[in-house]
């Protein structure tokens, strides 16, 4: 179904055509799931172009589109797109500046006549305030993820590799109804936890490791992102002090985020509890994200971010501290912004859990 949302755009904007190549744009303006396909919109309809892989599933899922097999129709797809653009008598389009080549720039240049003019988070901004329908979604992520994450506590002991629990941990996701195309998750163990993005290795969980989870799934397309850090037995009392820090760190965070907060204001409130401390060098500037068919979406918290938190944008808040050769902690929810505060999707306490 063509998503309305896009049309005022064309009226501030002036142009004629908006070409989206980015595959959560292209699904949220269409309705298409598939890989490998390319939208341009008009204020009247939209060109789903695609290939003969797709073209039965994009027949199904984006009825209200022109469907244009870039194989038939132009040889590649800057030439379907230039066909289209000609046919359509359209002289100006926009395109997403970060994400069209230079080499498709410049073919696209060479077939049309066309004003070409690059845009930045059209479809981005539009994305981040959530419909009804969108925040169900997500909440049904969040919800898979807490579920997946109880089960994974049972299997993690002294002697199984980081592999195996990642592995274990994406399974139980799809099991409690995820989607069945799982993206990069993140499940590390002792001094592998300080690494803000680790990935699984062949290491074996030793007794006192923290074990940081940091991963979630999609349902519908639409994502969760969670993360939680456990120990493996009794923790020390260095890693009570830093989970604590840790733990008023997010806390602190969540209590002023809400609709009108900037999100450079989150990242000032995120630091409180650690500026008169040696951990301050230790954290990471970047502090959370909107979320939704993409893992990192607009708006970004990190300092001085002017970016205002709108109802119904869908964040993550995840502060972290790493300490190189030691280990780390983050803790990572996913919260719905609302006038008054904020809802949390994540069901999962922050308090330091022994296993």
């Amino acid at each position: 179904m063509y998503n309305e949302r896009i049309i005022p755009w064309f009226r501030q904007s002036s142009l004629e055509a908006l070409f989206l190549k980015k595959g959560p744009n292209v699904r949220w303006a269409s309705g298409f799931k598939g890989a490998d396909s390319y939208v341009l919109l008009t204020s009247k309809g939209g060109f789903l172009i695609t290939d003969p892989r797709y073209t039965e599933q994009a027949e199904l899922e984006a009825p209200d589109f022109i469907l244009v097999n870039w194989r038939a129709v132009g040889g590649t797809v800057m030439g379907a797109l230039a066909h289209i653009l000609k046919e359509e008598h359209i002289q100006s389009m926009g395109f997403e500046a970060d994400a069209l080549s230079f080499g498709e720039y410049s073919e696209l240049q060479g077939l049309t006549g066309a004003k070409l003019v690059p845009t930045e988070n059209v479809v981005e901004n539009l994305r981040s305030i959530k419909t009804p329908e969108e925040i169900e979604y997500l909440r049904a992520a969040c919800e898979i993820a807490c579920r997946a994450f109880y089960r994974i506590l049972d299997d993690i002991r002294v002697g199984v590799t980081e592999k195996e629990l990642a592995a274990n941990l994406s399974s139980y996701m799809v099991k409690e109804g995820a989607d069945t195309k799982p993206y990069g998750n993140i499940l590390i163990s002792g001094p592998n936890t300080s690494l803000l993005h680790g990935i699984p290795s062949d290491r074996a969980v030793q007794y006192g490791d923290f074990v940081l989870m940091d991963y979630g799934c999609q349902f519908n397309g639409y994502m969760s992102d969670i993360t939680r850090t456990v120990v493996v037995g009794k923790a020390s009392e260095k890693q009570k002090e830093i989970y604590a820090l840790e733990k008023q760190m997010i806390e602190d965070s969540l209590a002023v985020m809400k609709a009108g907060t900037k999100c450079g204001e989150v990242y000032e409130a995120s630091i409180q509890a650690i500026k008169d401390t040696p951990y301050l060098q230790y954290h990471y500037n970047g502090l959370g994200h909107g979320i939704g068919l993409f893992v990192h979406e607009v708006p970004f918290i990190r300092p001085g971010a002017e970016a205002v938190y709108e109802e119904n944008v869908v964040t993550t808040i995840e502060p972290g501290l790493y300490i190189p050769g030691w280990g780390g902690v983050r803790i990572e929810d996913q919260v719905i912004i609302r006038k008054n505060g904020n809802e949390n999707l994540v069901r999962i306490p922050h308090d330091l859990i022994e296993l």
